[in-house]
């Protein structure tokens, strides 16, 4: 392997390489487990009334990095609540973040997201439950919104989707978790 004269020295070779061999075994690692058990697909981004609302692209955080950062969540906390076999095949066909851009505030306030009860996370989805041999167990859609999104408290006042993200955690308990007696 030739290095660029910025990292020459042999320390730094030695990191260079290694993280270039944990990144080489990850996405080993990561090709060996196969399909996901749950699958999240998004309707095209210009039929989103999150990204038809914001035409400027306003924010720090863009359409493709909110779109896997929540299909992320919704992978990781399905997984936790589905049977062991079963698979979740989510398509989400609509979402309008919480909060809303006014940049007729003042100036400098273009990219903040205000959070305002009239500003809800809404989510229509539909889904689509599968038992172990792929045969349809549950399937259905669903229009989710938390009009009472700002007087529950967050889970974590940093993430800037933690309403969003709590909008499909409700979603997930109510429609998948076991019934308790």
């Amino acid at each position: 392997m030739k290095f660029p004269d910025s990292i020459r020295s042999t320390p730094v070779r030695f990191l260079v390489a290694g993280l270039l061999a944990v990144g080489a075994s990850t996405a080993l690692a990561d090709a060996d487990k196969g399909p996901a058990r749950v699958q999240v697909t998004w309707a095209p981004a210009e039929q989103l009334t999150e990204v038809k609302d914001n035409p400027i692209n306003r924010g720090w955080i863009r359409t493709s990095d909110w779109e896997k950062m929540l299909a992320d969540h919704l992978r990781a906390r399905a997984d936790r609540v589905l049977p062991e076999g079963q698979q979740l095949h989510v398509a989400i066909d609509d979402i309008k973040l919480a909060g809303s851009f006014e940049p007729w505030r003042r100036p400098g306030m273009d990219d903040a997201r205000i959070m305002k009860d009239i500003y809800p996370p809404r989510m229509r989805l539909h889904y689509r439950l599968l038992s172990n041999d792929g045969a349809t167990i549950r399937e259905g859609e669903a229009k989710l919104t938390d009009g009472a999104f700002l007087q529950r408290s967050p889970a974590s006042s940093t993430d800037p989707l933690r309403f969003d993200k709590r909008l499909i955690d409700d979603w997930l308990r109510k429609e998948f978790a076991p019934a308790r007696s």
